[in-house]
């Protein structure tokens, strides 16, 4: 092998090699206090005796949202912790996005001063909010 065709193709292993551990290192980047997304059980009406709407999460993806069945199927997600200067949330999928996605279906269903958002999941309702403890 020639030595121009053997030192361009480490250049390209090494840049490879460089995406990669840069698209691993955001998991990596995590300080201060975790936070999660939390699932209480509810029956939220509003002042005219109403059920208030709700956004219907029951056939919602566990690939699009971990943080928010995990938070439906035991109460509280696994903890996601930010990262120094926001890169980490440039880079990597939060419970932040999912409950701005929530919000998003539906405006109507926020709750609580617009602290959580009101989510029915086969058949049951939930306050659905991220926390730091």
């Amino acid at each position: 092998m020639r030595r121009v065709t053997r030192n361009f193709l480490v250049g390209v292993g090494l840049v490879v090699v460089a995406l990669l551990a840069l698209g691993a290192l955001p998991s990596y980047l995590g300080t201060g206090d975790p936070y999660y997304l939390t699932a209480e059980t509810t029956n939220v009406t509003d002042s005219a005796n109403s059920t208030v709407e709700a956004v219907d999460v029951s056939n919602v993806s566990a690939r699009r949202y971990p943080y928010l069945l995990g938070a439906l199927e035991d109460g509280q997600s696994d903890g996601y912790q930010k990262g120094p200067f926001g890169l980490k949330t440039a880079f990597t999928h939060s419970p932040f996005d999912e409950y701005d996605s929530l919000v998003v279906q539906n405006p109507d269903a926020r709750v609580d001063d617009e602290d959580a958002v009101l989510v029915e999941y086969k058949g049951q309702r939930y306050r659905v909010r991220v926390v730091q403890p």
